[in-house]
């Protein structure tokens, strides 16, 4: 499957199939204190269209950031911890009880069951402007595989690039 949104911006963009049908929106509004990202599915009955929402992700900066979906309200110090060399890997597991590994690479994040070997079940592509290359939207590939924690892998992967995008943010900075 794969995703182009219409933003890098992940706390609010939208995600559209190959069908060009709007299948997830991603949505936090501005304000002071700690801001809230909803996830939004739509589905299609037809001609009409319902959005449920499917998640959310309360940012914190002081705190560990909460994450809300099937139910459950969990602590990402808890639910996906941070690990390895600079802390470039975020780790959980699935409904379906296999771990999943999230890696912030330097200008990317890509998903992993977290297995030997490797195997890659999503990864993100960055807007590309046809510089070097073909032009490009940002897009999320994601396998088949995940499909049926789908609502979960968009959720995290909004997480993860927003951690990622901060951390290339504090550096081009410092620099």
């Amino acid at each position: 499957m794969r995703f182009t949104l219409s933003s890098e911006h992940v706390r609010s963009t939208t995600f559209t199939d190959e069908h060009g049908q709007v299948v997830y929106k991603s949505d936090t509004p501005f304000g002071l204190g700690s801001r809230s990202t909803k996830l939004h599915k739509t589905t299609s009955h037809g001609l009409r269209h319902q959005s449920t929402t499917v998640g959310s992700i309360e940012w914190h900066t002081y705190s560990s950031t909460i994450l809300r979906f099937d139910g459950s309200k969990v602590k990402t110090k808890d639910f996906i911890p941070s690990s390895g060399f600079l802390k470039k890997k975020r780790t959980f597991v699935g409904p379906d009880g296999h771990s999943y590994r999230w890696e912030l690479e330097s200008r990317v994040v890509v998903l992993y069951l977290n297995a030997t070997p490797k195997v890659e079940m999503a990864r993100f592509h960055r807007r590309s402007l046809g510089i070097i290359g073909h032009k490009r939207e940002p897009y999320l590939e994601v396998s088949s595989q995940v499909e049926h924690i789908l609502d979960l892998v968009i959720l995290t992967f909004i997480y993860v690039e927003k951690i990622r995008m901060d951390k290339e943010k504090a550096s081009h900075t410092a620099t």
